[in-house]
């Protein structure tokens, strides 16, 4: 004979892992613009230099 289903806990359970996931993904990307705010700045910052020199 099969259990018997608990659906509430089922679903807190999807619930709480698709949380993980979205904030992981959340975090992955909040690093991928600070780094390319950060290659854009210094690969920027050395060419204006060399314009005003």
């Amino acid at each position: 004979m099969g259990r018997k289903p608990n659906y509430e806990f089922e679903r807190r359970e999807r619930d709480r892992l698709k949380a993980i996931k979205n904030a992981e993904k959340a975090a992955a990307k909040k690093e991928a613009r600070e780094r390319a705010k950060a290659d854009a700045s210094s690969t920027s910052a050395p060419a204006e230099s060399d314009e005003k020199s």
